[in-house]
């Protein structure tokens, strides 16, 4: 029971699984369909439904909101995150392998990670204005200041042996770096990528408050002004269900490439 080291069968970790979902819902249902909660507040799981199907098609534009809005958060994420890879692997990089450059920049980045990132939303407005470049910065800023520094630590988590080993071989120090140390730091930085594009997903209902005319977080604030509870939960649900998506392919892909981490 408490052996963190006593793995559990595929099969055993789909029932445990299938038990916790199956509690919720049902006390989901007692909960609504017994009255004990005002729909208002919390719709019942046929409500949901209801509302699932309104915004999967709108007979009344024969247009797909959802599909529309789905369309629209993807590719703010996916740009965030081209964004984020691209930037923040590389410094992060560079501080792992810089003691100098890790003291110059990490009183500027480590304070970030607990600071509340939604408080600069109003001063990216003021500089950037409401359009699809405040939004993606938005993500972009949440998720980096998260990537850089596990990118860092992954560096530093490496053993100092590897990059010895490479300066006996007569390998210069960025070679030891570049050859022996970032191979070997590329899982636990892989990991860290998958923890700053799930991060974004946490953000986007933020970064489509602002002025969004598609997106899920644009459904959410629609449908919270109009008391349409049952279609915030349906946001809120395909924003779970593809943030769920979205880290399921990621740890598949991780997998690929590094099989013998899943070993």
């Amino acid at each position: 029971m408490w052996n963190p080291y006593d793995e559990l069968s595929a099969k055993e970790r789909r029932l445990y699984g299938l038990v916790s979902v199956g509690t919720v819902l049902l006390i989901w249902s007692v909960l609504t369909f017994g009255s004990f909660v005002r729909p208002t507040k919390l719709p019942s799981i046929v409500q949901v439904f209801e509302g699932f199907t309104y915004l999967a098609w709108n007979e009344a534009t024969e247009t797909s909101p959802l599909f529309l809005a789905v369309k629209s958060s993807v590719l703010r994420v996916l740009v965030a995150s081209v964004l984020v890879v691209s930037i923040g692997v590389p410094i992060g990089v560079f501080m792992g392998a810089s003691p100098k450059i890790n003291a110059v920049l990490s009183p500027l980045l480590d304070p970030l990670r607990s600071a509340p990132v939604v408080a600069i939303l109003p001063i990216l407005v003021m500089w950037m204005g409401i359009g699809e470049l405040m939004k993606i910065t938005f993500l972009f800023i949440g998720a980096v200041v998260f990537l850089i520094p596990m990118v860092r630590d992954a560096m530093l988590a490496v053993s100092q042996q590897y990059w010895i080993a490479a300066r006996d071989l007569g390998a210069t120090e960025w070679e030891a770096v570049r050859h022996a140390v970032l191979p070997m730091a590329m899982p636990r930085i892989a990991d860290a990528i998958v923890v700053a594009v799930s991060v974004m997903w946490t953000y986007i209902t933020v970064a489509e408050y602002v002025n969004a005319e598609t997106g899920l977080g644009q459904i959410i604030t629609h449908a919270r002004r109009q008391s349409a509870m049952n279609q915030v939960f349906v946001a809120i649900g395909v924003i779970i269900g593809l943030a769920l998506l979205t880290y399921v392919t990621m740890m598949a892909i991780k997998r690929k490439i590094y099989p013998w981490e899943s070993e």
